[in-house]
């Protein structure tokens, strides 16, 4: 379909909740164009806000990079029980360019999502598909990666991105 424009830091539409789908009607252009605007970037998750759509879909592959595709469409996702393992990984994300940080989160989350068939799913991920998915459901929850520094760590790595832009 056709990659669209991605909305950048300090867009405040990054910092709203997302409305729920309440209808998948007309969604599939949608998520064609997030996955063109994803693989474009090139990014491995995409949520409708940050192409200014505000709506609780994203799109994710965090495969494609190391090797085979393996898309998939997360509509009014949640996670529905994560373990006790957290771990800190390294996050970029295609609306704060140029920017890196660590974030912490669980290594494994038990995830429920409805496809554009509008069947629900419950899966398990773990690794990098874990972080991936939890940091697509922040966006949709209106949080950035700056949100989950210190405020003192925030402060300096914004102060660094306002120099970038």
């Amino acid at each position: 379909m056709s990659v669209r424009p991605i909305v950048t830091w300090p867009d405040p539409r990054l910092s709203e909740v997302c409305a729920p789908v309440d209808d998948l009607t007309d969604l599939a252009d949608l998520v064609r164009d997030m996955f063109d605007t994803m693989y474009d970037a090139p990014g491995r998750g995409l949520a409708a806000p940050q192409i200014g759509v505000m709506q609780r879909v994203f799109v994710m592959d965090p495969t494609w990079k190391t090797g085979d595709r393996t898309p998939f469409v997360c509509i009014n996702p949640e996670i529905l029980s994560s373990g006790g393992v957290t771990a800190e990984a390294t996050e970029a994300c295609l609306s704060i360019p140029g920017v890196s940080v660590d974030v912490s989160r669980p290594t494994d989350i038990t995830f429920g999502f409805t496809d554009l068939d509008g069947v629900r799913h419950e899966t398990r991920l773990t690794g990098f598909a874990a972080t991936c998915a939890q940091h697509e459901l922040d966006h949709l929850n209106g949080v950035v990666i700056f949100d989950r520094l210190t405020p003192e760590m925030r402060a300096q790595v914004e102060a660094n991105y306002a120099v970038l832009v």
